[in-house]
């Protein structure tokens, strides 16, 4: 029985070990080919990857060519603005320069037409005052007479109520 133990676990190694053999065969070819199709497979993916980062760039440099030229576009565009706004400014500015031009020119002949007219206005209110002056100190004069007059006039009768006094009343006092 001594040599079972040990013919048996032989023959089932080397049973075994056919099969693991064969086994190992079909898994290596197997192994090869899942290798080999997973090379292809890598391979297409790749040659997708790179032609999909082809694309990729190609697309980003068309759309970045198509942002410059855009904004070239937009800065030509921004730059011709510019130079309308800045030849209308500087026609605004020359037209508005001659207007205060002539606007100056109008305002010094208003000016000295204002200076003549206040010299008028001064020479006028002269004139009217000196007439009132004059107007007022004939006035004074003219009262001046009256009070003079009134003053004699009283003079006059009181010499004559002292004379009337003074004649007796039998005596008519003579006018001469």
């Amino acid at each position: 029985m001594n040599r079972f133990y040990i013919i048996a676990p032989l023959i089932l190694l080397a049973v075994f070990g056919s099969v693991f053999w064969q086994n190992n065969k079909a898994a290596g070819a197997r192994a090869a080919q899942v290798a080999a199709e997973r090379a292809v497979v890598e391979t297409a993916e790749r040659q997708k990857k790179e032609e999909a980062e082809r694309k990729a760039r190609e697309d980003a440099e068309r759309r970045a060519a198509a942002r410059e030229a855009e904004e070239q576009k937009k800065e030509e565009e921004r730059q011709l603005k510019w130079e309308a706004d800045l030849a209308r400014i500087a026609a605004e500015t020359a037209q508005y320069q001659a207007e205060l031009a002539a606007g100056a020119g109008e305002l010094a002949g208003l000016e000295k037409q204002l200076a003549g007219l206040r010299a008028e206005l001064e020479r006028r209110d002269s004139e009217t005052f000196d007439a009132a002056r004059g107007t007022e100190l004939l006035a004074i004069k003219k009262r001046n007479t009256e009070l003079e007059i009134q003053r004699l006039v009283q003079i006059v009768a009181a010499r004559a109520s002292i004379n009337a006094a003074a004649v007796s009343p039998n005596q008519t006092p003579s006018i001469r």
